[in-house]
């Protein structure tokens, strides 16, 4: 890469750097880090170096810290014990030491508030975890997953989400995240292959399908107040089915997305596996883009940016080097408003100063992803 390449790209970039607001979430420049599993929190608590995980990326510039998920305050809500939890006082005081360290980088904090449903973890699949719950008692097509939900699971798991989104606002966290993608249990509502409920939490178009995520996403503003901003992260990819569609195109996404907005959504943070793909035939607008034309909210683009390929082959390659080029895609649907904030995932990962590094023109400096070091503990990156 020639240096007036580079000069080019951190000029490309610059645009990125502008403050973005949203209620609560008052942020520096547009760039988030991604949430992304660590299990590094033994018993559910997050260590030091967790909180130092984390503060070294707002240090190294990233305006929005979205952490990894973490389990809301019931017991069924993760299927590994070192999965950290967002309740309790001493899992919450291992998020108070991140909070403070991030807000003393200048950062944004967002906790990822998050419920497995009926999934296992694969990553830990014999870990200690209470029992799993889930619609309808599957977490995929024909994949049994945790028991049937009661009406008492399903007011209980609303409140839990409320309780730790107000234990959020009250330590001084700037927004949350709620996680609705990637066919945890959200997900497993939204879905007609995981939800065949027959009372008011299924039914056969997705609108009906919402009515669990529109609850807690209500009881949720109402536990944090007006202006509190709420982020809930959504995906059409299922871990069981990377090609599903929940919206096959954009009246079913308004039927989709329009009662989460109406319930008190902020921002939607849209999961891609690879942001350059169009969402649907005859446009070239990705799922951020759609998104934000159906519900004219602010949206976060995600889906390997900055790398030279998506995740789920990274699981089965095991590397993957850095890919510039294809920022010259994202900040033409930046320039054209498809998308508010972008998050970074595995370059984050891999390089806490990634950032530092494209700005300061010290591109050769970018380490590659690796996932063999990315599962070592957090001081290892």
């Amino acid at each position: 890469m020639t240096s007036s390449t580079i000069d080019d790209l951190a000029a490309l970039l610059a645009p990125l750097r502008t403050p973005f607001e949203c209620k609560s979430l008052k942020a520096g420049n547009r760039y988030c880090m991604a949430p992304m599993s660590r299990y590094f929190a033994p018993g559910g608590v997050l260590t030091e170096e967790g909180a130092e995980y984390y503060r070294r990326r707002a240090a190294a510039g990233i305006g929005t810290v979205i952490t990894e998920g973490t389990g809301v305050a019931i017991d069924h809500c993760v299927a590994a014990d070192t999965v950290p939890i967002f309740d309790g006082d001493k899992a919450l005081a291992g998020w108070q030491r991140a909070v403070e360290a991030v807000h003393a980088e200048g950062g944004m904090f967002v906790p990822q508030l998050w419920h497995v449903g009926g999934c296992i973890d694969f990553n830990f699949p014999d870990s200690p975890h209470a029992p799993l719950v889930s619609p309808s008692g599957f977490a995929g097509p024909d994949v049994a997953g945790g028991r049937e939900m009661s009406d008492e699971d399903i007011a209980d798991t609303v409140a839990a989400f409320a309780k730790s989104a107000r234990h959020a606002k009250d330590m001084g966290c700037d927004a949350i995240e709620l996680h609705g993608a990637h066919g945890y249990l959200f997900d497993q509502f939204f879905w007609d292959k995981t939800n065949f409920r027959k009372d008011r939490y299924g039914g056969p178009d997705i609108s009906d399908r919402t009515t669990f995520a529109a609850e807690v996403v209500a009881a949720c503003r109402e536990a944090v107040g007006d202006e509190f901003a709420i982020i809930l992260r959504v995906s059409q990819w299922k871990t069981y089915d990377y090609e599903v569609k929940l919206a096959n195109d954009p009246d079913e996404m308004h039927r989709w997305l329009d009662p989460l907005a109406s319930a008190g959504v902020d921002i939607f943070h849209a999961s891609q596996r690879r942001f350059w793909e169009p969402e649907f035939t005859g446009d070239d607008r990705n799922f951020g883009g759609w998104i934000k034309e159906v519900t004219g909210k602010p949206v976060i683009t995600v889906g390997s940016i900055g790398m030279s390929r998506d995740l789920m082959e990274d699981f089965v390659e095991g590397t993957s080097s850095p890919m510039l080029n294809r920022l010259v895609d994202l900040m033409k649907m930046f320039e054209r408003g498809d998308f508010d904030l972008v998050a970074l995932g595995r370059v984050l990962l891999a390089d806490p100063d990634w950032l530092e590094k494209i700005e300061q023109r010290r591109i050769d400096e970018l380490t590659p992803y690796d996932r063999a070091i990315a599962l070592k503990q957090y001081e290892h990156s």
